[in-house]
């Protein structure tokens, strides 16, 4: 099997309004479909580009997200959710744009982390200057519903020779308690 792409990626929110307003006026994303759902609730579709929809379920009885469980609680101090949550969405944006973006979400008031974050493979994985070793620029915010979003540039290709030299772990369970250790396979 070979995929083409993201089709769409479908999230819940908790005021439909409140997420049309954010995606369309803030993020310039424009709405595609409205789909009324047979059960009182809602789902729409933007265009996040690329080919790509970003989409969101509403429900008038839905429970209140769980930041730290369901979502992340705070970027870049607390980035863990738990196994079978969605961490962030990221959108492909151009270099150039980055710091006009940054600027345009914080003039917005939306909560936004106020750098273009430098990724590399250092020991920190990330750097304070872009540098020949910087894979991809970021910039991390949060819609009104707590989802953490991601402006993304690549600054070069993924898959050179490197790019997958890290071993998958996985989780032993057992004993005095779950240990995390390596599989003995390298991906490289």
């Amino acid at each position: 099997m070979r995929t083409q792409g993201i089709n769409h990626l479908a999230l819940v929110c908790r005021d439909m309004a409140e997420t049309q307003r954010f995606y369309t006026e803030v993020l310039d994303m424009p709405l595609v479909k409205t789909v009324a759902l047979a059960d009182g609730g809602q789902h729409f579709f933007f265009d996040c580009g690329g080919g790509s929809l970003l989409a969101f379920f509403w429900w008038p009885d839905v429970t209140e997200g769980a930041p730290g469980v369901a979502s992340v609680e705070h970027f870049p101090s607390k980035p863990k959710t738990v196994v079978g949550s969605m961490n962030h969405v990221a959108f492909t944006v151009d270099e150039a744009q980055l710091e006009d973006y940054c600027a345009r979400l914080e003039a917005a008031g939306v909560p936004v982390l106020p750098v273009v974050v430098n990724h590399d493979d250092s020991e920190l994985g990330v750097a304070r200057e872009p540098h020949a070793g910087v894979f991809v620029r970021s910039v991390y915010f949060t819609d009104p519903n707590g989802v953490m979003l991601e402006f993304a540039a690549l600054t070069r290709p993924l898959g050179a020779p490197g790019d997958t030299r890290h071993a998958a772990a996985t989780r032993v369970r057992g004993g005095a308690g779950d240990q995390e250790r390596a599989l003995a396979v390298n991906c490289d």
